[in-house]
């Protein structure tokens, strides 16, 4: 049995890298068509550990929280962090050091 820092099995964890690569798969393909799309190798990183992030406090919902209202409010609360970060590095609404361009 192997022991992870956050308990969760390495099954479900490829399977949650799975889906963050399906999902930066997308503006792979999008920047072989067309140069609307321009992502270096730091942004499919950064979107990376992003969706990630997002998808393993998701995880953390279904495993520990029985009571479905809060369980909700940990997903609302992960996609209202997620889509401000990423907002924030897109077009910097707060004006942050982090900011993009």
């Amino acid at each position: 049995m192997t022991v992870s820092v956050s308990n969760m099995s390495s099954k479900k964890f490829i399977n949650i890298l799975l889906v963050v690569a399906t999902f930066l798969f997308i503006p792979f393909v999008a920047m072989q068509f067309t140069e609307e799309v321009s992502w270096q190798v730091r942004d499919f990183l950064v979107m990376g550990v992003l969706l990630t992030l997002a998808l393993v406090g998701c995880d953390f919902a279904i495993r520990k929280v029985k009571n479905t209202r809060h369980r909700f409010l940990i997903y609302f609360v992960v996609l209202l962090v997620f889509l401000l970060v990423w907002a924030e590095l897109a077009v910097g609404i707060f004006g942050t050091p982090i900011a993009g361009s």
